[in-house]
């Protein structure tokens, strides 16, 4: 996956990885114990042993290091090789479900998708760091189904963006639904029935 910046670039003192890696580790671990609504800059910052003033250079506030703590669990979705579109899908439903099941996953994205609400701007950062880096999972899924001929090759760019788009909403919406709505199992059988189908929506509109 690509690499992702908490905050826009500023001249001066080069940022340090290592830092970044302990305080958004720092955030997730504040939120297990904390929650949301009592998680702090400085309870962070004494958890990942830096200043405060190195959190305000990143992030302007919890909202975004929040955000941005959530998404590097995200970024641990991978695309797998089973064999067929079916089994592909299957793979990444469970993975998200998994990722989602974990307290700080959970905690964080539903706070932070709440304040998004009200706040534009963080509405903005999560469909940037999170929703348009994971559809890279979709493009990538749907290119390796048309090389296995699962799938028919798109001849118009647009209308495979709205594709992508679509199928993106549909997989996300059902399993955050599930997992944090209903709070029901997204397991093996349950990623199958999905499956089945997702892809027999995508037969239907193949043909048309």
């Amino acid at each position: 996956m690509q690499s992702r910046s908490p905050a826009a670039s500023r001249p001066g003192r080069p940022r340090s990885a290592a830092a970044d890696t302990a305080i958004l580790a720092a955030t997730r671990a504040a939120l297990v114990e904390l929650g949301w609504s009592k998680l702090t800059l400085g309870d962070v910052a004494t958890r990942a042993g830096v200043a405060k003033t190195t959190l305000y250079r990143r992030w302007s506030g919890k909202n975004e290091l929040v955000v941005d703590a959530v998404a590097e669990l995200f970024d641990e979705l991978e695309l797998p090789d089973r064999g067929s579109l079916a089994a592909d899908i299957e793979g990444v439903v469970l993975q998200f479900a998994a990722i989602l099941a974990r307290p700080e996953a959970r905690s964080g994205l539903m706070a932070v998708v709440a304040e998004s609400t009200r706040d534009d701007a963080l509405r903005e950062r999560i469909r940037e760091s999170i929703v348009e880096r994971q559809k890279g999972l979709v493009l990538a899924g749907r290119a390796r189904a048309q090389s296995r001929g699962e799938l028919p090759p798109e001849t118009d760019p647009a209308e495979a963006a709205r594709t992508a788009d679509l199928i993106f909403d549909v997989v996300a919406g059902a399993v955050v639904h599930r997992a944090l709505v209903s709070a029901e199992p997204v397991d093996a059988e349950w990623a199958q029935g999905f499956t089945q189908l997702l892809l027999g929506g995508l037969a239907a509109s193949a043909s048309t």
